[in-house]
């Protein structure tokens, strides 16, 4: 099933088996994107919303310097840009992290969707709340912690995020983001960030090599990164390690 960890971990037993199965209907078949590619771009009209199977992927803006600030990172289970639904155009741009796995809902067919399920369009509805919520928490991330508190919190979202739809294992996922990416999701150079990780390291907080992170005291990280899970609405028995 492509929409598998679709909400998983948030409200999915809510869905009826007809529901996954009419949301699964509206599906195209799964494509694959590569790695560091535009998908979309800034005032680009939408006519589909993305589902994310595998893979990361990333909505940011450019300054007029160049420099880019990433407003979110999606990972499997989300839609990219479903906001982009009501909207119809986005305003930001959009692109693959890593190689990616994704599949299509055509607008069309989510309006005949929703007009025939309107709690699964409630649901669908939720998850672009989600979203919201996720903005409030990184804008406060940007504008009230330091530096290492900015990259902790980053990673124990990411953490807790995987690891509802089951993609941390012995406390490690997979992490395609570089030091640069980190930088414009946290607002920080890549020297900063390299240093910020050494003193997450050398505090037996966390690891990160070769592109994986483990986390070795989740509570000292999360402390440190003011990191309080609640905005992810997650189901009240799954919890933080």
């Amino acid at each position: 099933m492509l929409t598998e960890n679709f909400l998983k971990g948030r409200r999915r037993r809510e869905l009826s088996a007809e529901e996954r199965q009419a949301l699964e209907s509206v599906l195209t078949p799964p494509v694959t994107l590569p790695k560091r590619r535009v998908v979309t771009v800034r005032g680009d009209v939408v006519s589909r919303s993305t589902f994310l199977i595998s893979g990361f992927m990333c909505r940011y803006m450019d300054g007029a310097d160049g420099q880019r600030q990433l407003v979110s990172v999606e990972t499997p289970g989300d839609f990219v840009d479903l906001h982009g639904y009501p909207l119809q155009r986005l305003d930001h741009d959009i692109a693959t992290i890593s190689e990616c796995q994704v599949a299509y809902a055509p607008h069309e067919k989510l309006t005949e969707l929703i007009e025939r399920f309107p709690h699964l369009g409630r649901l669908l509805w939720f998850s672009t709340l989600l979203d919201a919520a996720m903005h409030r928490e990184w804008i406060f991330r940007l504008g009230r912690l330091d530096a290492v508190g900015r990259v902790a919190h980053m990673l124990c979202e990411t953490y807790v995020r995987l690891d509802a739809v089951g993609l941390v294992e012995n406390q490690s996922f997979a992490w395609p983001l570089t030091q640069q990416d980190l930088g414009e999701a946290c607002g920080l150079t890549s020297v900063h960030v390299n240093r910020t990780l050494r003193v997450l390291r050398e505090a037996g907080m966390v690891d990160v090599a070769d592109r994986i992170v483990t986390v070795l005291d989740f509570g000292r990280l999360a402390s440190t990164g003011e990191f309080k899970p609640d905005y992810l609405y997650f189901n009240d028995e799954l919890r933080t390690p």
